[in-house]
């Protein structure tokens, strides 16, 4: 097969349905973004609406806006706006909180769904956040952890054992990009009497999602890196519908009261997934979120699949005389939108890539990993970052000791 030029790529650009949604985008000159997969370039409708917020909302409408501005429902309205990309109904999604906190929630509530069973099933390798959060959950709970490896019949064995109360595995690998079967998986666990959670951090916003139509029981996600929310923006929490009368998360806080305004003293969850709200949420960030959300109203997911296969199988081919192990899986149905790319000296070829205006992004101990956006990102975007990462490994430019000099954030 031939390979793709530069000028192939400028005529793909062209042709490409997306191509008009990087104009929604604030992207530096000079610079090739491939790290949306950690956090997202910024909307250019963004900073209006959080000035609309910040100045009008709350600078003239003040406590009014609480009613007025809709504040009270935002975590149900964004909720809501974000449903159709996972795959969900409206009410069975909220926006709020971190995904550390809404982590620890599903697992304690699928837990406290599943009496008389002790184990939580983690996998190995997986996010630290959702080790560290399994490890506490099952300690406070009084159940027992355990990792396995869900890409191979580790997984299987282990819910054999009919002990597994709840599983937690994440969508897409954010190490690899190796994107999990949903529905094969969430199947085989309910066929052992295990309830699933899915971590979609690294799915939502790049791959068509159905949480619906796989049975899921429950997902968190963020929204600051493929959804382009913002640093620190919040997560959000689907509980499927099923589990609505039952369900209960262990932070039960007034805003998933049933009647918080009536300042009762006993607790009642509220309907729906708004049962899993704690506190106040963060009114500022919402307005990111809500202003992205507007924007990927407007997109069709299936075309961003389509792309995402498309530029990730091109920076493949192009990278290959590199040299490097490909790491994430080369069959399309098992990729999520990212290459990882596996070298010793991966930590010095990312920040020789910076140097170049190419920004991906290093994950220990040897992963060069490469997030591919759609909305935003070209095909020449990517022939230019291949050529750059090729010429940087075969030159050895990144053997230069500077690059080797560790940053607190890699």
């Amino acid at each position: 097969m031939t390979a793709m030029t530069r000028a192939d790529c400028v005529e793909r650009d062209a042709a490409d349905p997306l191509a008009h949604f990087r104009d929604e985008f604030v992207l530096p000159e000079g610079v090739v973004y491939l790290d949306g997969n950690s956090l997202g370039a910024l909307p250019k409708a963004t900073p209006g609406r959080v000035a609309e917020m910040v100045e009008r909302e709350w600078g003239q409408n003040l406590i009014a806006s609480w009613n007025d501005a809709g504040w009270w429902d935002k975590p149900r309205v964004l909720g809501a706006k974000l449903a159709p990309l996972i795959g969900a109904a409206p009410h069975e999604v909220v926006v709020g909180d971190g995904t550390s906190v809404n982590l620890f929630k599903a697992v304690i509530a699928a837990l406290r769904l599943n009496p008389g069973r002790s184990v939580v099933l983690g996998e190995s390798g997986n996010f630290p956040t959702d080790l560290y959060i399994t490890q506490g959950a099952a300690e406070l709970m009084g159940a027992v952890e355990r990792r396995v490896d869900p890409d191979s019949p580790e997984l299987g064995e282990a819910l054999a054992t009919g002990g597994v109360a709840a599983v937690l595995l994440s969508h897409v690998d954010y190490r690899t990009g190796a994107l999990r079967d949903m529905a094969g998986i969430t199947r085989l666990a309910h066929d052992h009497g295990a309830l699933v959670v899915w971590d979609l951090c690294h799915s939502v916003g790049a791959v068509p999602i159905g949480l619906d139509a796989c049975a899921v029981d429950f997902a968190v996600g963020c929204t600051y890196k493929y959804l382009n929310a913002g640093p620190g923006a919040p997560a959000f929490s689907y509980v499927a519908e099923r589990h609505h009368g039952t369900a209960r998360q262990p932070l039960s806080g007034w805003h998933g009261h049933a009647r918080p305004f009536d300042f009762t003293g006993d607790y009642v969850p509220a309907e729906g997934a708004s049962r899993f709200l704690s506190g106040s949420q963060p009114l500022i960030a919402d307005a990111a979120l809500e202003a992205s959300l507007d924007m990927w109203g407007r997109v069709d997911m299936e075309l961003v699949r389509e792309k995402s296969l498309a530029l990730t199988d091109l920076f493949i081919e192009l990278t290959a005389p590199a040299g490097l192990d490909l790491v994430t899986p080369r069959q399309a149905e098992r990729r999520g939108s990212q290459v990882s790319l596996s070298h010793p000296g991966g930590y010095p070829m990312v920040r020789a890539l910076i140097e170049r205006g190419v920004i991906g992004d290093f994950r220990a101990p040897d992963v060069l990993r490469f997030g591919f956006t759609p909305l935003y990102l070209r095909y020449v975007d990517v022939f230019d970052a291949a050529a750059a990462l090729v010429e940087v490994v075969c030159s050895g430019q990144w053997r230069n000791p500077r690059f080797a000099e560790r940053e607190q954030v890699t």
